[in-house]
């Protein structure tokens, strides 16, 4: 694993993770008592996810369902609090279900403490899962 310095370079590491279908890997980058939480959740989709094991459930059959490609376009800002930055990126790639291209936006606020992510706020287009083969999750729609 490469130097972690910075919740920046944290957040690039986790990305790679993620493109290497790494999710245990992913999720070790978590506190124990983080939390991951999607404003814009549709009805059904869980809108907060609370501890390390809450998210590894729920990050468990990601790459089962969309197959990431890359990241383009991330634009990392630091805050005024060096442990909390502003992520705006795309995730390009398909989905497993029927080979149709994955594509969505993201602006996402996280906080990193002792090198672990705290909080994830995860802004995403609630419509994309409603595409056949998106839903990772489980919903309950």
């Amino acid at each position: 694993m490469p130097a972690i310095t910075s919740p920046a370079d944290l957040y690039r590491h986790s990305l790679r993770l993620l493109l290497d279908k790494n999710i245990p890997a992913w999720v070790a980058l978590w506190a124990q008592d983080g939390v991951l939480e999607f404003p814009f959740a549709p009805q059904g989709w869980p809108g907060r996810l609370e501890g390390k094991e809450s998210i590894a459930a729920y990050m468990r059959h990601y790459p089962d369902h969309i197959d990431l490609h890359g990241f383009p376009d991330v634009r990392i800002h630091q805050t005024t609090d060096p442990e909390t930055i502003v992520v705006e990126m795309r995730g390009v790639g398909r989905l497993m279900e029927n080979g149709k291209p994955f594509d969505m936006t993201y602006i996402a606020v996280v906080t990193v403490q002792d090198g672990r992510f705290t909080t994830y706020r995860d802004y995403w287009n609630p419509l994309a899962v409603h595409e056949p083969g998106a839903d990772f999750a489980g919903s309950t729609r």
